[in-house]
């Protein structure tokens, strides 16, 4: 049974929510509403037919006595944004992810998705909000707020005999099917390759038609910025590790940009892996908020105050120990009174009072933190470009290299559509030029992306390690015309590798992805009870014996979750994420399962993981960028996977076009399984995840990495009914030579 209903008034909200669309009353206009952040206006530069025929796509979801007033507003909403939204019919209800109990559904999975769909809307979570975009920029949950109304309905009437059919955003309907089949089944994007372009894109988009659902938005598994933390950390764990031969990163410095949806777990990682971070970020509004959730420890916008974080001047190392305490105790009581004035305010506010009071103490702080390697995060509110740029002045003028890593996390796989903001111009008088002149703005964009590209190769040539995160910036910066070529490299090979290539794709080969949970009972103790229990997990299968890299990887994990209860991770839903392997994903969802079933935990919890992972994507500049048998530009892999967790026992199931290195470049898909406790759960669970993780490090193995070897070969020493063709190596590379010449 569920548990009992907390609120009798959120319950009452609800119901409202899943009576299907407001009609009689219609609600009230309002608007894009002031106060939070909204998605860049779309250019799908739509001829007066193809106009017409949006409108008419929209109006389908109304009935004809309503449709002359709501064709008035939709044009309108149209012509000022570049797309339907339908911000009519945006819900008053505040969104968040209710306990499951409260949620008005005949199914727990019905109620479990809503729970997830209302998490990826909560504006604490979202990027765009009232766009329903997610994060990325433009990964959508819907198209518009109707369909959102219709899913909701739809998921309240759901029985265990039915599954709800999505076409990119649109509710097709409830279909009959079984019980121990997928109760929802989503696609987004699913074009015609030929057809698959980023013009036509925004066409079909505006047309209402198809959907970017990037990975976690449209498939409703988004955890907030905790979701890319944890890969995050072991990124720059790593880079520390192969780059600067450094198992300590106190004291180094990152420098990369972005604070948005997925981009803003860069602050928190940066503490975490114990370094210094700065990160840059256009847009006040994503600086404020990642201050103000505690990801972010502080804002400038000043590059000299920057500068002076970085560097460490000898004769000012003569204060005197004992005084750094009340500085400290100082900095951080004004700081936290301070933040409460941005947050209302701006980020200038909060620089008026760092100038005149802060900054002598950010200064003393900063230098005593670089000597006793005290780990920071700094949000730059500016362009990059410029950061960067100044790196290099630096360099020149001092000799003095004042960073040690660098990344980029913009959102590159949309950068003509506000993803990336020129350097020439400020943030807003980017927008206004993207919306009045969407060509100038796209030239503005690669001259900047070239520019952006020669400060890090003045600073890469002086020692900096960079890596490209998988956002397609190495990919538009080629094709902007900058210095990115790889001597002698194949079509994903750049001048610098993608972090998969030099980082996570080893672990992905060994079988390690980023599995998650999510709590619905909203319960934060039953969280803890998770942590607790995945932890056992980990330290049970390290006394019973694994490999020598299976057992580093656990050690990370118990490591990850001791420190990801200390630095408050949570935003949303209460979920969790770990980047597990199949034995640890199985074994944790077995137990989990069980502490349910004895009442250990109060409510089902829902299982999935991020696209980007072992088996969920086929995208050759990101997740397959390591394979090097000339399969990384098949998608056979992200599609089975889909396929085969259908039938395996997921709860529902999702592939999607797109997603992290943009439209057209990857396919990726994901699932979401709701254990209940039940027998039947566990069965579920079992054979799935054993699936959704083999597959992956099957086709890995295949195309000949030793890493994927020897994880499917245990596998199957594990399981006799599993069956895998292995690749025979080609010993004599002469053969080769002399068979082509001849």
């Amino acid at each position: 049974a569920f548990p009992p209903p907390i609120s009798s008034a959120a319950m009452t909200s609800l119901k409202e929510i899943c009576r299907g669309l407001p009609l009689n009353p219609l609600p009230e206009n309002k608007g894009r509403r002031k106060g939070i952040p909204h998605a860049p206006v779309r250019t799908p530069n739509l001829s007066a037919q193809e106009k017409k025929l949006a409108l008419r796509n929209a109006l389908r979801y109304f009935p004809p006595e309503i449709q002359k007033k709501l064709a008035l507003e939709f044009a309108e909403e149209l012509r000022l944004y570049g797309h339907i939204y339908m911000y009519r019919f945006c819900p008053d209800i505040e969104m968040r992810a209710y306990p499951i109990g409260e949620y008005p559904c005949k199914t727990k999975s019905a109620a479990a998705i809503m729970l997830m769909i209302m998490n990826n809307l909560d504006p604490s979570v979202a990027q765009f909000p009232q766009e329903l975009v997610t994060y990325g920029g433009n990964g959508q949950v819907f198209s518009n707020w109707a369909q959102f109304w219709l899913v909701m309905h739809y998921l309240s009437e759901m029985t265990e005999e039915q599954t709800l059919v999505m076409y990119s955003g649109h509710p097709l309907g409830l279909f009959p099917s079984h019980q121990r089949a997928p109760r929802l089944i989503i696609t987004n994007g699913m074009v015609i390759p030929n057809y698959s372009s980023r013009d036509e894109y925004e066409k079909m988009f505006a047309l209402g038609v198809t959907m970017y659902g990037q990975m976690t938005a449209g498939s409703y598994c988004y955890i907030g910025p905790q979701g890319i933390v944890h890969g995050t950390v072991l990124t720059v764990l790593n880079a520390g590790r192969r780059y600067l031969k450094a198992e300590d990163l106190s004291g180094k410095v990152l420098v990369t940009s972005g604070l948005g949806g997925m981009s803003g777990a860069q602050a928190k990682a940066a503490v975490i892996a114990g370094c210094v971070g700065i990160i840059a970020e256009v847009d006040e509004a994503a600086l404020l908020k990642r201050h103000k959730q505690g990801w972010l420890m502080e804002i400038s916008n000043n590059l000299d105050h920057c500068i002076a974080r970085l560097r460490y001047d000898l004769k000012h190392n003569s204060h005197h120990s004992s005084s750094m305490e009340s500085v400290i105790n100082s900095y951080v009581n004004v700081e936290r009174s301070v933040s409460e004035i941005s947050v209302e305010n701006n980020v200038q506010t909060f620089l008026l009072l760092e100038v005149h009071f802060l900054q002598p103490i950010f200064l003393l702080f900063s230098r005593e933190a670089r000597k006793n390697k005290i780990a920071l995060s700094l949000g730059y509110h500016g362009n990059v470009v410029d950061l960067w740029e100044r790196l290099v002045y630096e360099l020149d003028t001092t000799g003095e290299l004042l960073v040690d890593l660098g990344s980029d996390q913009t959102s590159c796989h949309n950068p003509f559509n506000g993803g990336y903001y020129p350097v020439q111009l400020g943030f807003e008088e980017g927008k206004q030029l993207l919306s009045t002149d969407p060509g100038k703005f796209r030239t503005l964009v690669q001259e900047s992306l070239k520019r952006h590209v020669a400060a890090i190769n003045k600073l890469a040539d002086k020692g900096m390690f960079f890596w490209d995160y998988g956002n397609a910036f190495l990919l538009e910066a080629q094709r902007a015309g900058a210095d990115v070529a790889k001597k002698g490299g194949n079509k994903t090979e750049f001048r610098y590798p993608s972090y998969v290539q030099h980082i996570m794709g080893d672990i992905f080969s060994l079988g390690f992805g980023p599995f998650r949970w999510v709590c619905t009972s909203g319960d934060p103790r039953d969280l803890a009870t998770t942590d607790s229990i995945a932890m056992s997990v980990l330290e049970d299968s390290i006394r019973q014996g694994v490999s020598t890299s299976v057992k580093q990887q656990y050690h990370d994990n118990i490591r990850w979750i001791r420190e990801a209860g200390r630095h408050s991770l949570v935003v949303g839903s209460q979920a969790r994420i770990l980047y597990s392997d199949q034995k640890g994903r199985v074994s944790i969802a077995v137990a989990i399962n069980r502490a349910i079933s004895e009442g250990k935990i109060k409510a089902p919890v829902v299982l999935s993981r991020d696209h980007h992972d072992v088996s969920g994507t086929d995208s050759p500049f990101r997740e397959t960028s390591n394979i090097y048998d000339g399969s990384a530009f098949c998608a056979d892999m992200a599609v089975q996977n889909f396929v085969g967790d259908s039938f395996r026992g997921a709860t529902w199931v999702a592939l999607h076009n797109g997603g992290g290195v943009g439209w057209g470049e990857v396919i990726n898909g994901g699932f979401g399984l709701v254990l209940d406790g039940t027998k039947e759960a566990e069965e579920r669970a079992k054979m799935m995840l054993s699936w959704d993780v083999s597959n992956g490090v099957a086709r890995r193995c295949w195309s000949g990495n030793a890493f994927a070897y020897e994880t499917i070969c245990q596998a199957m020493k594990e399981n006799g009914t599993l069956r895998v063709t292995l690749p025979h190596k080609v010993v004599d590379e002469s053969i080769l030579e002399q068979a082509v010449k001849h």
